[in-house]
């Protein structure tokens, strides 16, 4: 079976088997343009593999697990690594695999290869999936190169490429890959060729640097810059960059981050002259006559010899629309290098300054403000809060991304059989939630050794606690925020004692001792087995980026409470401008209304009494996003105040868990979201205290009623509701 055969013995007929980009070099080859030497391992491999190997079945149940159109960034990102370990857990049959070592082996011996995705549908003109499929250099012998082709093939399943797919319109069941084996070019100068740049019609851009391209597509090295007239290819102008200081030398090609000082002699030389400039610019002239379109060109000087790597379309009309959300999630797909700089920004300014700022707002007093003092404390907290949820959305929401990159890492070194293993190093850390349910478990230790204490909040009477207990509640809120009310940004709450009483109570029932229900994981073994594996297989920065991960999952719940706790400061103000309002000062109500702060009535609903409907679809499918089985009668959150009424051993059913809901974890049997992703908040504490926990469940509040029994299945992500 002919799987893998060179470029030049494939034809116009062949078009679906090389894939778009492996058509465009056959092209190039044709025009007696140079290329390098370059295997295609054909769409019909894929499908073999992916037939044999069951995977197009398991790719379609993690697709239909709901309407995928309805699937959250969260959910998508989930899907596609559960399917990319599908592939690296899979194996070539014996015919394959040999076929493929014998040609690898026989076209490039020894030598460095480049695996690079070739989709039927990508770089066509109208679209491109330029940076949505994976590509990888510097690869050495048979284990290597496969080892990588199935990491090319799992990238037509990446979340950024199904989202793109989507978009187009394109069917996602009929998708296929080839892959492209070429050798490395070992350039003394290289770069890219913008045939027309996107933002200048008339004008062409070129971006050179010394060496190997790698560090330039990846973004390692800035390059010099000339922007050619269109029509002539004449140098208009040329911006060199800061300084020309590293490269990857003609002759690396043992690792991809073998990234070396420049030479001294060549860091005051351009990497292309005058005449390698119009080589350039005339190949691209041949190479837009052949295709029609302007081309966006990879390029390497093998000494004299100009080598074109690709060609693609150049699609600018194809730019997501402003407001776009897809463009919006994708660019939460940050680098390592980012988000180790993000992380230096988040930890070492922006979340000290919030807490600074959260404790010198609690330690101002309100009530002996005069009226226009308020008004102005009540724009001023507004301002504040405003700032630090601009902030949060900018430079936190960014920053969870982290753990996304460290998991694809882990997964991609380790193979593990469950997707999520990675989770097992980023649990148990000092999240403060966690601190804020330890406290709250003091509280109710208090509350279990008085009883008159139990009365009291029973009774819903503050005024009747002991002064050393109700210090001790008001320091709580001051440090953690009012439990009655959300975060991030939403402000119309009426904090209300009833919340805290009632968790209190509930935590009261339970034994002296609350101990966190994670398992005892064997961390340790499993950081070295990691660390281990990383370095057999030359991946640089594993510690670093296992130190992102944690940082990064303990950010994602932790900035919330911070921020919380400088919301409950604006809504303290907020309560004490309507009281005044209430006893006719007026004088207020043109700030509050100016700012948006609505009055909430308080007013909490009673515990759910109709009784439930009877349900045809008794099981209901979501994602699998903690490990576990729970039975239990659920409780419905549609509103936050609605949690006030939650009661030990039962099921949490919500839209989404806020992380100012995860104190009733320690009450919870499990947990039913509509919003799906295994690294949103509800996942994240249900693996801490080990709750079956299934997300993404469409219609979760509106299919379950309050007091239906419901059974919770965090191993398949289904969820039974009975009858009655």
């Amino acid at each position: 079976m002919n799987w893998i055969l060179p470029i030049e013995n494939l034809t116009t007929e062949s078009a679906t088997l090389l894939g778009g980009k492996g058509e465009s070099l056959r092209k190039l080859a044709m025009e007696d343009l140079c290329i390098p030497r370059t295997l295609c391992l054909t769409t019909r491999a894929y499908n073999e593999f992916v037939d044999r190997a069951g995977l197009r079945e398991k790719i379609s149940l993690e697709l239909n697990r709901k309407i995928f159109s309805e699937m959250r960034w969260e959910e998508v990102w989930d899907a596609s690594q559960r399917i990319r370990l599908f592939f690296l857990r899979s194996s070539m049959s014996d015919e394959m695999y040999n076929e493929v070592d014998r040609i690898l082996s026989s076209t490039f011996g020894d030598r460095a290869v480049v695996v690079r995705s070739s989709a039927p549908e990508e770089d066509r003109s109208g679209h491109s999936f330029a940076g949505l499929h994976a590509s990888f250099t510097h690869l050495h012998g048979t284990e290597d190169v496969i080892r990588h082709i199935r990491l090319v093939w799992a990238s037509l399943w990446s979340d950024a490429a199904l989202l793109y797919r989507q978009e187009l319109g394109l069917d996602i069941f009929t998708s296929s890959m080839a892959v492209l084996v070429q050798e490395m070019v070992p350039g003394q100068a290289s770069g890219i060729f913008f045939t027309q740049d996107p933002s200048h019609e008339d004008q062409g851009l070129i971006e050179g640097v010394h060496g190997m391209n790698p560090p330039l597509v990846d973004g390692k090295i800035s390059p010099d810059r000339w922007v050619l007239a269109a029509e002539t290819g004449q140098v208009i102008d040329h911006t060199a960059p800061g300084s020309r200081t590293h490269w990857q030398p003609p002759d690396s090609t043992l690792t991809a981050d073998n990234l070396l000082a420049l030479p001294l002699e060549l860091k005051d030389q351009t990497p292309l002259d005058p005449e390698k400039i119009a080589t350039l610019w005339e190949a691209g002239e041949k190479v837009v006559r052949l295709f029609g379109v302007s081309q966006d060109i990879e390029w390497t000087f093998r000494d004299e010899t100009l080598v074109l790597l690709q060609a693609r379309p150049i699609t600018t009309s194809m730019k997501p629309a402003d407001g776009d959300s897809r463009a919006w999630y994708l660019s939460l797909h940050r680098s390592l290098e980012n988000l180790l700089s993000l992380r230096k920004r988040i930890e070492e300014i922006l979340i000290p300054q919030m807490q600074e700022t959260a404790r010198e707002l609690a330690e101002s007093s309100l009530v002996d403000l005069s009226v226009t003092e308020l008004a102005s404390e009540i724009r001023h907290r507004w301002e504040i809060n405003r700032h630090w949820a601009s902030v949060y959305w900018d430079d936190f929401i960014p920053f969870a991304h982290g753990m996304r990159l460290f998991g694809q890492v882990y997964n991609q070194v380790m193979t593990p059989e469950d997707p999520y293993e990675f989770m097992k190093l980023l649990k148990r850390q000092d999240l403060i939630s966690i601190r804020r349910n330890k406290a709250l478990a003091e509280l109710a230790a208090g509350v279990r050794r008085r009883p008159l204490r139990a009365r009291a909040l029973a009774a819903r009477n503050m005024d009747a606690l002991d002064a050393d207990f109700r210090n001790e509640l008001d320091a709580f809120v001051v440090r953690y925020g009012d439990l009655s009310c959300t975060v991030t940004g939403a402000v119309d709450c009426a904090p209300d004692a009833g919340t805290l009483a009632n968790t209190l109570l509930e935590m009261a029932k339970m034994p002296e001792t609350l101990q966190s229900g994670s398992e005892s994981d064997q961390t340790e073994a499993l950081e070295s087995a990691f660390l281990d594996a990383c370095a057999s297989l030359h991946q640089e920065g594993c510690g670093q980026l296992l130190s992102l991960g944690r940082s990064s999952y303990r950010l994602r719940d932790d900035d919330n409470i911070i921020l919380g706790a400088i919301e409950a400061q604006l809504i303290a103000a907020t309560q004490e401008g309507w009281r005044r309002i209430e006893r006719g000062c007026e004088e207020l109500s043109g700030v509050m209304s100016e700012l948006g702060l609505k009055k909430d009535s308080g007013a909490s609903r009673p515990p759910e009494s109709t009784p439930p409907p009877m349900v045809l679809d008794r099981q209901i499918t979501g994602q699998p996003a903690g490990p576990g089985l729970a039975r239990g009668r659920a409780r419905v959150i549609v509103e936050h105040r609605d949690i006030a009424h939650f009661k030990r051993g039962e099921i949490i059913v919500c839209d989404g868990v806020d992380p100012n809901m995860t104190f009733v974890m320690p009450l919870a049997a499990g947990i039913v979201e509509r919003r799906g992703g295994m690294l949103i908040h509800g996942a994240i504490i249900a693996r801490e205290y080990g709750l079956p926990c299934v997300t993404g469940v469409v219609d979760a509040t509106q299919r379950i009623r309050s007091g239906q029994t419901v059974t919770v299945d965090g191993y398949l992500g289904i969820v039974t509701i009975a009858e009655k």
